[in-house]
């Protein structure tokens, strides 16, 4: 029992940072693209780091450590890309909390540009559906994210946290998706904020259905290719997501900077741990 309130808490923590995006998007009122292009290179070096040194590694060794663990791990990583990337595809690009827009999102001026939401031509309901369905789709991304830092914090404390590190810092941009159609639909920061705080609790809710589901056959084989597939999945939103919106909004350098910076905090963490 302590292990699964100590997974449990550890999950709701993971989740809920999208509230922390939502803070961010309120209490910076000029966020820079160079910030965001920061951000998003950060979070991508955090997600890289630990999937590649942490739990690929793991997922192997839970799995047997032999020839045929790796070929299950490699099996379930490419399996947990193949399982986003059909998620992707069908999550609508304006409602995806991994698709970020450049076109019209940046207003210039005489010193560096300042983030902006132009709301011509978009009315208040569309920006309400496009919030609410960015929380809707978050919530089916962070199911699989919520169920492996459980599952972690079951079999394994020092896995367990650097995933749920990892998962935190990624879901803080995606708070920021979230909650800012949300107060440009409303003018309620209360709402917005709510909203985007309420999104996070599907890694919770999909860890516990997740656990009640598979629990009476879960085995070290099932765990093993779960941590894989998260990190797959990981791998994915990195490469596909975070680092080209990285470089959009910011120049190259932006992103690498953020990316190595991002890598370098993780690699601390577990150092320190």
């Amino acid at each position: 029992m302590p292990n699964e309130i100590f997974a449990l808490a550890l999950t709701v923590l993971a989740g809920l940072a999208t509230g922390i995006g939502a803070a961010i998007a309120f209490l910076i009122r000029k966020p820079t693209p160079r910030l965001l292009s920061l951000a998003l290179g950060f979070s991508a070096g955090v997600m890289l780091y630990v999937s590649f040194t942490e739990m690929m590694p793991t997922a192997t060794e839970i799995l047997g450590g032999n020839t045929s663990a790796q070929w299950l791990a490699v099996g379930g990583f490419f399996a947990g890309i193949g399982v986003i990337a059909v998620i992707d595809w069908l999550v609508p690009e304006v409602s995806n909390p991994h698709e970020f827009h450049t076109s019209t999102d940046f207003l210039s001026s005489p010193g560096e540009p300042t983030l902006v939401i132009k709301k011509e031509g978009e009315t208040q309901a569309k920006l309400m559906r496009m919030g609410v369905m960015t929380a809707l789709a978050l919530a089916i991304h962070n199911f699989p994210e919520g169920f492996a830092t459980f599952v972690s914090g079951l079999y394994d404390i020092e896995t367990a946290i650097p995933i749920a590190i990892a998962i935190a810092i990624h879901n803080i941009p995606e708070g920021i998706a979230v909650s800012v159609p949300i107060y440009f639909a409303t003018g309620s920061r209360k709402k917005a904020f709510g909203l985007s705080f309420a999104s996070g609790l599907s890694e919770p809710v999909g860890a516990v259905l997740g656990y009640l589901i598979l629990r009476e056959v879960m085995n070290d084989t099932i765990f093993g290719v779960t941590l894989a597939a998260v990190a797959g999945v990981m791998v994915y939103i990195s490469l596909d997501e975070l680092l080209p919106s990285a470089e959009k909004f910011g120049k190259h350098h932006h992103a690498i900077f953020g990316l190595i910076a991002g890598m370098a905090v993780m690699a601390l963490s577990l150092l320190l741990l």
